[in-house]
């Protein structure tokens, strides 16, 4: 159990770091956004969610094979993950948010289809995170398109 603990700690703890230092600003609060924007109150429960899931996979898989393919594509979307709020909060560069996000969604359903015969659990664990990538992405890709 220790193990998972680094995991949830170490992804839950950088998520959430990464999304403080990387908050909605005046120019976020500018942008035209789709009628399917969710109230920001949101995203904190949800990332809260999904970053352990997150966390149980990596771990799960990490103990299967930590050389692996699979956990190569765990950390490849961990970084991508990580990489997303400075490009579009800090850096203001939704088009290459847009960019880095379609990898990301990419790298996770890579990380479910490799999953899914080898570990059923670690793989379904990634679903809520692929459908939320998926809404984030079409999100982006608004933002994109109407600024």
């Amino acid at each position: 159990m220790t193990g998972l603990a680094v995991f949830v700690v170490g992804v839950v703890g950088t998520g959430f770091t990464l999304g403080y230092l990387n908050m909605p600003d005046a120019w976020y609060a500018g942008l035209n956004k789709p009628w399917f924007n969710p109230p920001n109150w949101i995203f904190a429960p949800v990332w809260a969610v999904i970053y352990v899931l997150i966390a149980i996979a990596g771990w799960r898989t990490w103990n299967f094979d930590r050389r692996g393919t699979a956990m190569r594509l765990w950390f490849v979307q961990m970084g991508l993950n990580f990489l997303w709020p400075p490009t579009f909060f800090s850096a203001h560069w939704p088009g290459a948010a847009l960019a880095t996000i379609l990898l990301l969604f990419a790298a996770i359903l890579a990380f479910i289809a490799w999953q899914w015969k080898r570990d059923g659990i670690s793989s379904a664990l990634f679903l809520p995170y692929a459908a939320w990538i998926g809404f984030a992405s079409m999100l982006n890709l608004a933002i994109v398109k109407l600024n």
